[in-house]
């Protein structure tokens, strides 16, 4: 009963408007209060305790590693590389989207930041083109999510965190899901293309200009081996993950300040006053979240959660299947970071119990927070991209379908064959 309680209030605080991180709070300390065992200061203990990880220390260095990459001008460069590279293609400037996209989530590790970031530049180049712009946002949205798969991952790191498994090796797990989604979306956006009623933007065509893609790539280089770095040094066992988003951080100055110099120094503070906020907002809604999430666990929700499934099911991947299902479902309506942190130590406790890898559990649930982003009613990335292409909501949604069908293939894949997204990290880390 004073489970059941708890959610409805949350809910309905949540649909009345109210934050989500305040929302959390209130019916965290409601909770805490309820209880006669418990005490008021046990909340911000639990909080704090949430926080006081040293994994979560990578966080604000690829926050700010993502911010100065942002102002120096990056997006626009991957933005010219791609478009060079895919721009012969049926559907160019949707396939340099999707492509861009990867290219930015290999620096940005935020689907939120890839959507603003690139969406910025090819949203309007698409309107341009006579794209409709509910399409425009539609791809730049569902696309912006590999920004989550592909490492670095601020998502990733909040779980790993959380489920105590390696960081550096939910990294390589996502790298081939990551791919596999971009090749997903991409056959989307050719298949439509075929349709020439329907999609006429869609049918030019010319010829690959190699001079053109090689020009593009001495531009872009640079931004482009920072992924590599991360992901070469994590593998060679030079750097640990958290020691990544230092270097990334780093990099990611040295290029923008120095080989590019699109950032004047006199522009730093105001960088590091936005990655600030943006840390305090998210460090906001892991703590309050970790609190949370404890008295769930005290109210004994992992072992009611657990009965129920085992009620349904005992089969390890029909589990797994509920498990990913559940958290679609939830971040159809609550922020994404909001609903892993309350999930991740439920989940890792079931996929215990049912001898489910943990880098394909963690690849998973992060892919199904991301496809839940941009699945309606409220869907944050969708918002994002919908603001910048200056359409109506209802435009959107009416594209976003067979790339989010395209996501959901990949998520079953990844389900139904563990070696996808587990194949990398066991061979790198045993």
């Amino acid at each position: 009963m004073m489970l059941a309680l708890v959610f409805i209030v949350m809910l309905v605080l949540i649909f009345s408007g109210l934050p989500i991180i305040l929302a959390m709070g209130l019916v965290g300390l409601a909770g805490f209060l309820s209880v006669p065992q418990l005490v008021l200061p046990l909340f911000s203990q639990k909080m704090f305790t949430t926080l006081d990880s040293f994994s979560l220390l990578a966080l604000p260095y690829f926050i700010l590693a993502g911010e100065l990459m942002a102002k120096g001008g990056i997006s626009r460069r991957l933005v010219e590389f791609a478009t060079a590279v895919v721009g012969h293609l049926r559907g160019s400037l949707a396939h340099a989207n999707i492509v861009s996209s990867m290219a930015f989530a290999g620096i940005s590790g935020s689907s939120t930041a890839d959507t603003s970031a690139i969406g910025g530049v090819l949203i309007p180049a698409m309107k341009e083109q006579g794209y409709k712009a509910g399409y425009a946002a539609a791809v730049t949205a569902t696309s912006s999510t590999i920004g989550a798969i592909i490492p670095p991952s601020m998502t990733m790191i909040v779980y790993g965190a959380l489920a105590n498994v390696s960081i550096g090796g939910l990294f390589l797990g996502g790298i081939i899901p990551g791919l596999l989604v971009t090749l997903s979306m991409m056959s989307v956006v050719y298949f439509q293309s075929l349709n020439v009623k329907k999609y006429p933007e869609m049918q030019g065509r010319g010829r690959f200009d190699s001079k053109r893609a090689l020009r593009s790539l001495t531009t872009v280089w640079s931004a482009l081996l920072a992924p590599l770095i991360i992901v070469g040094g994590i593998l060679g066992g030079i750097f640990t993950a958290t020691e990544a988003g230092v270097v990334a951080c780093v990099y990611s100055f040295v290029v923008s300040v120095v080989f590019y110099r699109t950032i004047k120094l006199n522009e730093l503070p105001a960088i590091l006053l936005s990655a600030g906020l943006t840390t305090a907002m998210v460090a906001g809604i892991i703590g309050i979240a970790g609190g949370f999430g404890w008295l769930l666990a005290y109210l004994n929700f992992n072992q009611m959660i657990l009965s129920s499934i085992m009620s349904v099911t005992t089969e390890p991947l029909l589990v797994f299947a509920l498990l990913v299902v559940v958290m679609l479902i939830l971040t159809m309506f609550i922020d994404s970071m909001a609903v892993l942190i309350i999930a991740v130590p439920i989940a890792v406790f079931i996929g215990q119990r049912f001898g489910i890898d943990q880098f394909q559990l963690g690849i998973a649930l992060t892919m199904a927070t991301q496809i839940g982003s941009t699945t309606p009613p409220v869907a944050v990335l969708l918002f994002v991209a919908t603001s910048i292409a200056k359409c109506r909501y209802h435009e959107t949604i009416r594209y976003v379908w067979p790339f989010i069908g395209a996501e959901v293939f990949v998520l079953v894949l990844v389900m139904m064959i563990p070696a996808i997204a587990s194949a990398i990290p066991h061979w790198a880390l045993n």
